[in-house]
């Protein structure tokens, strides 16, 4: 799957909805985005503001819900094949 940044700050996603292609579940969330990084079949995008939104396979970090807490200022992230490191402020 496949994952673009627009002037506008949103984002498309196109490709396998399995592996990230349909984000139409956070597609809400996708506002002001910065950066977007990706697992083999999941992205993360971080947020103007340092918050940090995930979609695609739970299994390859698609799901941040269990440490959305500490999602905070966020300066960059990294993808492995199924995993993303953030690094904080």
């Amino acid at each position: 799957a496949f994952a673009a940044i627009l002037a506008d700050g949103t984002v498309v996603t196109w490709g396998d909805p399995r592996c990230g292609g349909d984000s139409s579940r956070v597609r809400d969330q996708l506002r002001n985005v910065q950066q977007i990084s990706g697992t083999g079949s999941a992205f993360a995008a971080i947020l103007a503001d340092g918050t940090v939104v995930t979609w695609g396979d739970p299994r390859c970090g698609g799901d941040s819900s269990r440490v959305r807490d500490q999602l905070r200022n966020v300066q960059q992230i990294s993808g492995t094949g199924s995993a993303f490191a953030a690094i904080l402020a």
